[in-house]
């Protein structure tokens, strides 16, 4: 029987502090096909969630369905709008929830990742993390600091990570990111030049493709998820309309699980998908290939 197996392969998966993304479901299904995993947590977001699993408050939610239960190698604090800890500035290494974490940029996780596990440690790199202050702004509202910041947090953060990690990736290694239909049509309410950060998010995808492939041998590819409420997504503030919308008017009329997204990504990270990179994976039921609402 084929079957998808990462036994002795080691994932980070940037963008994970809680059981509700598409991060976390993630992370689950490598952990289900074999793979070791360290994930990144945004400082602020560090101690909260680090105290939910000891809690053994999202107990069922780390259950895997094979039997066994999702641990975690290592979690390293992330903050991925920050390359190097010489360019952050004093009042975010002077913060309190920064202050207990040695070094949580880029290359700083890219480092630390070296030193426990040695300088080939990873085969997968998954990038979660999407943040626009002002997603509730439409664009004409938007600022240029509120743009430049969902750019920078939810399209460069990826680019960062490729060049950094990318040195860290043993052969066959991968990279993936999420975007969202956004990207290429107009979802009015969703603002704050995040619309612009999901389509230089996929545009990025090609050229470090490109890039990653001849520099690192190593794939890159994007999965455009429909929509999903998680913790963050509740920040748009209409999350349940977008919802029922693509359901309604999907060829498969159902809300996609964060499972599919999953288990798609976990293909995408596999052997299977040796010979595809510098894609986007459409994983909406459907969604994105209507011209017409039916419903």
């Amino acid at each position: 029987m084929l079957q998808i197996d990462l036994t002795g392969k080691r994932a980070f998966v940037a963008g994970v502090a809680d059981d509700a993304g598409f991060g976390f479901a993630i992370a689950k299904k490598l952990a289900e096909a074999g793979a070791s995993i360290c994930v990144g947590t945004w400082p602020p977001a560090y101690g909260v969630f680090t105290k939910l699993l000891q809690s053994r408050r999202i107990a069922d939610s780390l259950r895997l369905p094979g039997g066994g239960v999702l641990e975690f190698e290592r979690i390293y604090a992330l903050d991925a709008e920050h390359d190097e800890l010489e360019g952050v500035p004093l009042e975010i290494r002077e913060n309190r929830r920064y202050k207990a974490h040695a070094d949580f940029t880029v290359q700083g996780v890219a480092n630390q990742l070296v030193h426990d596990f040695g300088d080939k440690p990873l085969d997968v790199v998954v990038h979660s993390i999407a943040n626009g202050t002002e997603v509730k702004n439409a664009l004409l509202e938007t600022s240029r600091q509120g743009y430049l910041g969902a750019v920078s947090a939810s399209s460069y953060s990826f680019v960062s990570l490729v060049q950094r990690f990318g040195p860290l990736l043993r052969d066959g290694g991968s990279f993936l990111t999420l975007t969202y239909m956004a990207s290429e049509r107009v979802i009015p309410g969703y603002g704050g030049g995040m619309s612009s950060a999901k389509a230089a998010l996929e545009s990025d995808t090609r050229t470090l493709a490109y890039e990653a492939g001849r520099s690192f041998g190593a794939r890159v590819n994007c999965i455009s998820a429909g929509p999903w409420a998680s913790r963050a997504a509740t920040a748009i503030g209409f999350i349940g309309s977008m919802i029922e919308y693509a359901r309604r008017n999907s060829p498969l009329p159902e809300p996609i699980h964060a499972e599919e997204v999953a288990a798609a990504a976990t293909f995408l990270a596999s052997s299977l998908a040796s010979g595809i990179t510098g894609t986007t994976l459409y994983v909406d039921k459907g969604f994105h290939s209507m011209g017409m609402a039916v419903g």
